[in-house]
């Protein structure tokens, strides 16, 4: 059966963007209806996941290990490029991945990490011990999930950490206004509203 082409999407222009709407059929010719019998696919993705949450917490360590031999290679021989760079993905990662395998506390001092080193204009100027305070607030928050007070205590490390990452952001880049202003973003956390 040769299968008719697409339609071209919809565009609605506004004054400042345009909404563009594709054309629905290519999805739909793509479902395949479930046959008696079929498996449910979602509850099939959640025994994968569940059969796969036994590692999630030697993920994270795996990725904290990561983190630490990057700031320890800083810390013997300079922020290079590479190992800002190891830092930079690591964080990310662990930003990205926290959630989900069970370490949502991590996230945000995570995300903290990635802003000071992709937003600082100059690699030289940052602080090894702010990155030391990082890290370790990261280490920290994995080793004790299992505590009933961690989200305060993470609460408490994150806030502070925020604070003096924007601070320093600030002003490293305080000859930068536009780039200032274009890197303001609110925290991914709502623990932060004591920020504003």
């Amino acid at each position: 059966m040769v299968s008719a082409k697409p339609r071209a999407p919809d565009t609605t222009t506004y004054s400042d963007h345009q909404v563009i709407t594709p054309d629905p059929a290519p999805l739909r010719q793509a479902l395949v209806p479930a046959t008696p019998g079929d498996e449910d696919p979602i509850a099939c993705a959640e025994k994968a996941l569940i059969a796969l949450s036994s590692d999630f917490g030697n993920w994270m360590i795996d990725d904290c290990e990561r983190l630490d031999a990057a700031r320890n290679e800083a810390k013997a021989n300079g922020l290079t490029e590479k190992n800002r760079e190891t830092l930079l993905h690591t964080s990310d990662d662990i930003k990205g991945n926290a959630a989900t395998l069970g370490y949502a506390q991590a996230a945000p001092v995570a995300d903290s990490l990635c802003r000071l080193l992709e937003h600082t204009p100059d690699m030289a100027r940052i602080s090894l011990e702010l990155i030391d305070q990082h890290v370790d607030a990261i280490r920290a928050i994995v080793r004790e999930h299992n505590r009933t007070d961690i989200t305060g205590i993470a609460t408490v490390l994150t806030v502070r950490l925020r604070q003096v990452t924007e601070a320093f952001l600030a002003q490293e880049n305080r000859d930068r206004p536009e780039y200032l202003q274009a890197i303001a973003s609110p925290p991914i956390s709502s623990d932060f509203s004591e920020l504003d």
